[in-house]
């Protein structure tokens, strides 16, 4: 076996390995030199930008993408998830998701937000449109030993969070008396007896169902969602 084209073929692969190695890693042609962020609804691009801290004109392969997303979720508690990619040959996309809220806490003269997940996210100092207030009033309650105000918290975010959309806009309030004793206050003074949290999602089907059945009532009930009802005017 001839050692010679052998050899030459390992040179050349060598060659070539080291060619690549230095374009991605010693040369200006494959650096960072743009970064973009989407998605974004409250927060800005900006702010997003700031918070990833991409090192512009380090090499593009060199990027830890995977550091970017926890440095951006853990600068912003807004934003729920970000997906990094590189743009080749010199760009990286920050694709973000932000959390959006379905029930509001009163805090002072603050509103704390909090999504679907429970997760209290953001302090606003004004209330966002379409979003309901929690009202808390279960210290009397005969089961607030067994549940306690977080336990109550959650039960008030599954609500929440079943709402139909056009529903959740006429959402005021999310009154909380006890685990089985959900009542929401809507628009027009209208009151909705919800009862508990469990079958939620078919409690808000029925009522949605009542609210177009019915839109001059004052109460409606869909504690038991297979018997929904309507009353007052």
């Amino acid at each position: 076996m001839r050692r010679g084209p052998v050899l030459a073929c390992l040179a050349a692969a060598a060659v070539l390995i080291a060619g690549g190695t230095w374009a991605l890693y010693g040369s200006s042609w494959l650096r960072v030199e743009k970064v973009t962020a989407t998605g974004t609804e409250v927060l800005t691009p900006d702010q997003v930008l700031a918070a990833a801290a991409v090192p512009v004109g380090a090499p593009l392969v060199s990027v830890d993408t995977d550091e970017i997303e926890d440095r951006v979720r853990g600068r912003l508690p807004r934003i729920d998830s970000v997906d990094v990619v590189r743009a080749w040959p010199h760009g990286i996309g920050l694709k973000v998701t932000e959390r959006k809220p379905v029930l509001l806490i009163k805090k002072d003269a603050n509103f704390v937000e909090v999504d679907a997940s429970g997760v209290r996210f953001d302090t606003v100092p004004k209330a966002p449109v379409g979003v309901p207030v929690l009202e808390l009033n279960a210290k009397q309650s005969p089961s607030a030993r067994r549940f306690d105000e977080e336990r109550l918290l959650h039960e008030a975010v599954l609500v929440a969070g079943s709402l139909p959309e056009p529903v959740a806009k006429e959402t005021l309030q999310v009154k909380v008396g006890s685990y089985d004793s959900v009542v929401l206050e809507l628009t027009r003074g209208r009151t909705v007896a919800w009862g508990s949290g469990e079958h939620s999602d078919a409690k808000g089907r029925a009522l949605t169902a009542l609210l177009k059945a019915a839109p001059k009532a004052g109460h409606f009930d869909v504690s038991v969602p297979t018997a929904p009802a309507a009353s007052g005017s």
